[in-house]
C-alpha cells in the first residue's frame, strides 16, 4: 500500500480503503482459484495494482468515459484503474469462467459500482469503447484484430481514442506495422527495478465501422 500512496498521494479515503482490502480479498480468493501466481501475490501492490496503474500516467480518465479491459484475467488492470477513476464505467472481459467469477468477488468485495464484468470472447462484446486497455494478452497485431471495430469515433481526451496496452520488452518487431504507437516507459515514472523493462504502448485508431 505504500507503494499506492507514494506514486498517487492525492487519493480519497475512500480511494485508499478500497487498494488496502484488495490484498486481503486476492489472497483469500487466490486460495481457491489461483488466478495470481504464489510469487506475484505476495507483492501484489508492485506487480498488479502498481503496474495497472501504469495507464494512469499516461492518460486520466474523464467522467462517463468508457473503457473495454479485454483478457482481464484476475482484473488487472481494469480494477485498480476503476478504484482510480470511481466516474468512468470499465467493462472486464475474459474468456475463462473461473477468472471473471474471482473479478465479480473482487468487484463486490470493493463495493465497486462502475465495473460490468462479461464470460466471453472480445469479439463476441457489443457496443464500442474510449479506451481499450490490457496487460500483454498477445502480440499487438492479434490484439489490434481482435479489438477491429470497438473503439468509438468522438474522442474526447487529448489523446485519440485507441489502445492502452501494458507490455514488456523488445517491441520493434511488434510495432514494425503500427508507426503511430507511441511507447511510454514505466520507468520514467515508477523507480522500483521491476519497472525498468516495463511499457505502456498507445496506439491510436481509426473508427471502423
Amino acid at each position: 500500500m505504500e507503494l499506492i500512496k507514494k506514486y498517487f498521494p492525492n487519493l480519497t479515503d475512500d480511494q485508499y480503503a478500497k487498494f488496502a482490502h484488495l490484498e486481503a480479498l486476492y489472497k483469500d480468493w487466490n486460495l481457491k482459484i489461483n488466478v495470481v501466481s504464489r510469487k506475484d501475490i505476495d507483492e501484489i501492490y508492485l506487480r498488479h495494482v502498481l503496474h495497472s496503474l501504469g495507464i494512469a500516467k499516461i492518460l486520466k480518465f474523464k467522467p462517463g468515459t468508457e473503457i473495454l479491459d479485454v483478457g482481464t484475467g484476475g482484473g488487472f488492470p481494469g480494477i485498480p484503474l476503476a478504484i482510480l477513476f470511481p466516474e468512468t464505467n470499465f467493462h472486464l472481459v475474459d474468456s475463462i469462467g473461473k477468472k471473471i467469477k474471482v473479478v465479480n468477488e473482487v468487484v463486490e468485495g470493493s463495493q465497486l459500482t462502475n465495473v460490468k464484468t462479461t464470460n466471453s470472447r472480445v469479439e463476441e462484446i457489443p457496443g464500442t469503447f474510449d479506451f481499450i486497455v490490457s496487460r500483454a494478452v498477445a502480440a499487438m497485431p492479434t490484439f489490434v484484430h481482435w479489438t477491429k471495430g470497438k473503439i468509438a469515433k468522438k474522442s474526447n481526451h487529448e489523446l485519440k481514442n485507441g489502445i492502452l496496452y501494458l507490455k514488456g520488452g523488445d517491441l520493434s518487431v511488434e510495432l514494425s506495422d503500427y508507426p503511430k504507437a507511441e511507447i511510454h516507459e514505466l520507468r520514467d515514472y515508477f523507480e522500483e527495478e521491476f519497472f525498468n523493462t516495463k511499457k505502456v504502448v498507445y496506439l491510436p485508431l481509426k473508427y471502423k465501422p
